[in-house]
């Protein structure tokens, strides 16, 4: 059977849909690069907002245009909170919840994955850095999230926190390595709450010092991680360089009064410090954040509070989201609904002040060598290869050269901004140059 896989959302979706994409491999089908030759089609959908939401029914249909002849597979939290109206769209054949979806292999197959999956990954690498464009292997650690945000649809969709044991995503990372990965990036609905269902505060930290120890992972990300259940401790763990200087640490809000009522379990005094023991243990630290603009009964007043903060935290990148009620939430039961209009305006000055922090962290990079991870090339030039990668801040930086250095990790000078990112040349044609 010839299967297409996508996913809609975050890198938790990504994880999952790669990992799916492993075990149709490992049971003899065939992964293809286009819907078009599909007869299976397997769609990861997200439901964290409308817009998302209303990219996987897009995704759907999209897919069923280019293979009506493909059956099409849909699970992930939309598929999870509206299994019939994603059931009725043209081409859906089968849905399949959250709950299932570990299994949705054997359901779609009638097969048992094999046990020995990741003994056989090395076989597949021909796939996964072409097909899904990665260098980078997204490693899925824990599931669910026992807080009760109330503008958040997730905890519906994906019930309680779960964590998976420390020795098999041991196991897994040191498969990825050898297939030939260089970086992993660790994945979860609420990552920093890994190991509290064992009654154990410092699991992830746990879980890092042993990826560190036990495998060759040349270079370690942590994703999105909930500030509360931080410790400055934790960041002693940034000692280690093969361990990424980037922190993804979800604000909301920058107003005390609007965390509150969004139930957020930190507040800016908390948040505030957080980032500085950060910024205190690891150089050059780059933190990015999520902001939630337009949530009802955000006043003006609130707003200014909130972008004050923010720029008073110097992000290097703000995701800036306008509010979006969900059913099934509390926050959409909240009287003082924000206009459309002015929830634009808001947004529209976040990502403003996210361009401003970026150009502000970038800059400090000119003139320094920093070690790039490779991960594609954009196009051609007359030198030769337009390569794109990513430092371990998270800095996008490009470079031509005379070959394709897709998947290799160089060390480059940075001698340039762009509008994305930097600009790169390599340390041999600096030296040249001089």
């Amino acid at each position: 059977m010839r299967v297409y896989v996508e996913s809609v959302g975050c890198r938790l979706n990504q994880s999952e849909i790669e990992t799916l994409a492993r075990q149709f491999r490992a049971l003899g089908h065939e992964l293809v690069h286009e819907a078009a030759e599909a007869d299976l089609c397997v769609v990861n959908t997200c439901a964290v907002t409308g817009e998302a939401a209303r990219s996987s029914r897009n995704l759907i249909r999209r897919l069923h245009r280019a293979s009506p002849q493909a059956e099409i597979v849909a699970t992930g939290c939309y598929a999870h909170l509206a299994p019939q109206r994603v059931g009725a769209l043209e081409g859906v054949g089968r849905v399949v919840n959250n709950e299932d979806k570990e299994r949705l292999v054997a359901l779609v197959t009638g097969a048992d994955v094999p046990a020995e999956l990741y003994e056989r990954e090395p076989l597949m690498r021909e796939f996964f850095p072409g097909a899904l464009g990665r260098t980078r292997a997204f490693v899925k650690v824990q599931d669910g999230c026992n807080n009760r945000c109330t503008f958040c649809v997730t905890t519906l969709a994906r019930g309680r926190a779960r964590s998976r044991p420390q020795t098999e995503i041991v196991q897994e990372i040191r498969a990825l390595v050898a297939q030939g990965y260089r970086e992993v990036v660790l994945t979860g609905v609420n990552l920093s709450s890994y190991g509290h269902d064992w009654k154990d505060r410092q699991g992830l930290a746990k879980l890092v010092g042993a990826i560190l120890a036990e495998t060759d992972v040349p270079r370690l990300r942590l994703s999105s991680l909930e500030p509360w259940n931080l410790s400055a401790e934790f960041f002693a763990l940034w000692e280690n360089p093969r361990l990424c200087r980037h922190l993804h640490l979800p604000l909301q809000s920058g107003c005390d009064a609007t965390l509150r009522r969004m139930a957020r379990r930190s507040s800016r005094a908390e948040f505030r410090a957080l980032v500085e023991a950060a910024r205190a243990r690891i150089p050059d630290v780059a933190i990015s954040t999520d902001i939630i603009v337009g949530f009802p009964g955000e006043s003006d007043a609130e707003f200014e509070e909130s972008y004050a903060f923010a720029r008073e935290m110097d992000f290097m990148k703000l995701h800036v989201f306008r509010y979006s009620p969900r059913e099934g939430t509390v926050a959409a039961r909240l009287p003082d609904r924000v206009t459309v209009e002015v929830a634009k305006a808001r947004s529209a000055r976040m990502l403003a002040l996210s361009e401003e922090g970026a150009r502000r962290y970038h800059a400090r990079f000119l003139g320094r060598e920093v070690n790039v991870l490779w991960e594609q090339v954009s196009g051609a030039s007359e030198a030769g290869f337009h390569n794109v990668g990513l430092t371990d801040t998270y800095i996008r930086v490009e470079m031509d050269a005379p070959r394709a250095l897709t998947n290799q990790i160089e060390r480059v000078r940075l001698v340039g901004l762009t509008e994305r990112g930097m600009r790169a040349v390599a340390l041999t044609e600096r030296a040249g140059a001089t």
